[in-house]
């Protein structure tokens, strides 16, 4: 894994130069400009709302249109609107605005502590009522993670001490731990997609091995990866265990990680304070009964969206030499299509592509932000019909081939 330092200089180093090389086809793991840039005036959009229209920064202009011949001699210069670079878009959405911010928290927050409400009220009546409660609140604890998660990144408020207060209430909602969370996740900004610093210990979902790595694995090894990877072990039986335990101990973390290892341990001691008082009011069992499934819900779908972002058909990984951030961005980060409903439960995530390369770009300026360059309408496009919920069965990096597969075509 990377060091501080060492992932501070692979994220400065994503200059115009970089992008340049990336956009031109200079990476070779990524692919030409051809390669880099298909399908720029394919890809599905939908029209623009007046909300999204008003966080459109002052000189922000329409997408360009490319030619309809392709892209192999388009220049980079030529594939931002009044010839600005897309380093220089992304900057001008980073600004996060203070009232758009407490409105999401009003919207998230107050919505799912009703339900909650609701749910407990609703346990004399019916458990299918119940039930259904559970897969809405679970939907607006997701929302609450991506506040937790913009906060994280200190894209969702200006300060930073606004910024870890909220991103720690959101940990009583989500079961994350705020701060080894953000800590382990800055790792993954660092080198994601990149063969030569790939995450160690047990995550699964952002990394994956090569076919030759696969290969050399005793039998045992290989049977047990199956399994691991298996869909509905990956994405239904493992996500409770992410959330209820391995969230639970300062997994993965060098013991120099003082502060994030004790934030766990506050955590717990602050979700058993919040559930013990809960429990003291409201009974044991009516708790779990609408906490659990609330949040194993949440868990199996926060799972997915994070493991759909980086392995799909058509991702590109690269070797440390041939990584950009740029290419990994717009090559090795999905953009998931989702309806505007879902969009907005998961707090617009599904532009992953955008906030990979801006992940100061808040998450209420991250689809106005893709509309304002053409070079991310080139990001591989995901929908739930077409590649989105079979997307992880593609887990295996094959050098020869230069795409991932499936484990059974390893």
């Amino acid at each position: 894994m990377l060091n501080a330092p060492d992932a501070a200089r692979r994220l400065a180093g994503s200059g115009p130069d970089t992008n340049a090389r990336a956009l031109h086809g200079e990476d070779k793991s990524f692919g030409s400009p051809a390669s880099v840039l298909p399908g720029v005036l394919a890809a599905p959009h939908s029209r623009s709302s007046p909300d999204e229209r008003a966080l459109r920064p002052a000189g922000a202009r329409a997408v360009a249109r490319l030619p309809p011949e392709g892209l192999q001699h388009v220049r980079s210069d030529d594939l931002a609107p009044g010839r600005t670079s897309i380093r220089a878009v992304t900057s001008r959405y980073r600004s996060p605005s203070l009232a758009i911010s407490v409105g999401q928290i009003a919207s998230s927050f107050l919505p799912c502590l009703a339900l909650f409400a609701l749910m407990h009220v609703t346990l004399d009546v019916s458990s299918w009522i119940t039930a259904a409660l559970a897969v809405v609140t679970a939907g607006f604890i997701v929302r609450i993670f991506i506040i937790q998660h913009d906060c994280g990144h200190g894209s969702f408020f200006r300060s930073r001490r606004a910024n870890d207060v909220v991103g720690m209430l959101c940990s009583l909602f989500t079961l994350v731990p705020y701060s080894m969370w953000r800590r382990q996740h800055s790792g993954h900004h660092a080198h994601w997609n990149e063969l030569d610093h790939r995450m160690s210990g047990i995550d699964i979902y952002s990394t994956c091995l090569t076919v030759d790595e696969y290969r050399a694995l005793s039998r045992w090894r290989r049977v047990v990866w199956r399994i691991m990877l298996h869909p509905a072990v990956s994405l239904l039986l493992l996500p409770p265990l992410v959330f209820f335990v391995i969230f639970r101990l300062p997994f993965d973390a060098p013991r120099s990680w003082r502060h994030e290892r004790r934030a766990v341990y506050a955590t717990n001691l602050a979700l058993l304070i919040l559930f013990a008082a809960l429990g003291t009011g409201l009974g044991f069992g009516n708790v779990l009964l609408v906490h659990l499934p609330t949040s194993i819900i949440a868990s199996v779908i926060g799972v997915w969206l994070f493991s759909v972002q980086h392995r799909f058909e058509g991702s590109r990984w690269a070797r440390h030499d041939a990584w950009t951030p740029m290419a990994a961005s717009l090559r090795g980060s999905s953009y998931l299509h989702l309806p505007r409903i879902l969009q907005w439960f998961t707090g617009n995530i599904g532009f992953h592509h955008v906030h990979h390369l801006d992940p100061k770009v808040p998450n209420y300026r991250l689809e106005a932000c893709h509309r304002a360059h053409p070079a991310f309408a080139c990001a591989p496009t995901l929908t739930l019909a077409h590649g989105g919920l079979l997307s992880s069965q593609y887990c295996l990096w094959d050098e020869r081939a230069n795409r991932l597969v499936k484990i059974q075509d390893a």
